[in-house]
């Protein structure tokens, strides 16, 4: 399955934390883009609210060069992101500090939710705080136009193409008709839903109790028996087989009534 967006993730963190550490601290980031994400600090530091349109403008200036890239070089539509920066409290505040550091903390992705740190390094009081941000990141997905009962099968005609939050959900966005034409609706689908990888799956060759053909080879010897499937039967997917005997078997399903057991 395709993921949610081919975006260069490292990019995109590199150039929030810098915007972050100027504009939520106050002061200009030192030194060009690409350079260590540090500022410089005089004085008490008294932490502003109200910056999230300045930095999501210095956040803009510097993702586009490296969204352009990665866009380019996945050929896949291009994505339209949006930051909104969240807010500490007013009334914080912060130890002089020569050098402020911006960090992701472990295990984050500047994907939807999330937040960035920002420490001291040089300073009185080795202080760290977080501030919240959320990454969106919109562009053209098909949607639902109208609702798919659990199990059936779509077909290009239940979605059209319309303007979504991809970062919405942590689940990918199924990008093109492929991906989704011919599944059946893993649980109840409503109009407006976007289609993501956990909302379909494959539809089954056959269902659990159906009698098949189990097919088996070892050098020169073919050997085919008739078996139970003990569950649905996905092309390509593994699924368990008893036989007439009552041993249990585990083979690839091949089509609506094979299924291939390696000896």
């Amino acid at each position: 399955m395709k993921t949610a967006h081919p975006f260069a993730e490292n990019f995109w963190n590199t150039a929030l934390l810098w915007a972050l550490a100027a504009v939520c601290l106050a002061l200009p980031a030192t030194g060009a883009h690409g350079q260590p994400a540090t500022v410089q600090v005089q004085g008490p530091l008294q932490v502003q609210s109200g910056n999230s349109a300045e930095l999501e403008r210095l956040a803009m200036d510097y993702l586009q060069p490296a969204m352009d890239a990665s866009i380019g070089q996945s050929g896949s539509s291009v994505l339209r992101p949006e930051v909104i920066l969240g807010s500490l409290d007013p009334r914080l505040r912060l130890a002089p500090c020569a050098r402020v550091e911006p960090y992701l903390p472990t295990g984050t992705r500047l994907w939807g939710r999330s937040r960035i740190g920002l420490r001291c390094l040089e300073g009185p009081v080795r202080w760290n705080v977080f501030v919240p941000v959320t990454v969106k990141a919109w562009g053209p997905a098909w949607v639902l136009r109208r609702p798919v009962n659990a199990g059936s099968v779509l077909t290009e005609e239940d979605a059209e193409v319309a303007e979504i939050d991809w970062a919405d959900q942590h689940a990918s966005v199924l990008a093109t008709p492929e991906l989704w034409v011919g599944q059946q609706a893993a649980f109840a689908l409503r109009p407006g839903q976007a289609l993501r990888q956990n909302m379909v799956r494959p539809v089954p060759a056959f269902g659990p109790g159906a009698q098949v053909r189990v097919s088996s080879s070892m050098g020169g010897l073919h050997v085919v028996v008739t078996g139970q499937a003990l569950g649905p039967g996905v092309t390509g997917q593994q699924v368990r087989v008893r036989l007439s005997g009552g041993r249990v078997v585990t083979g690839t399903v091949l089509d609506g009534q094979t299924v291939e057991v390696q000896l």
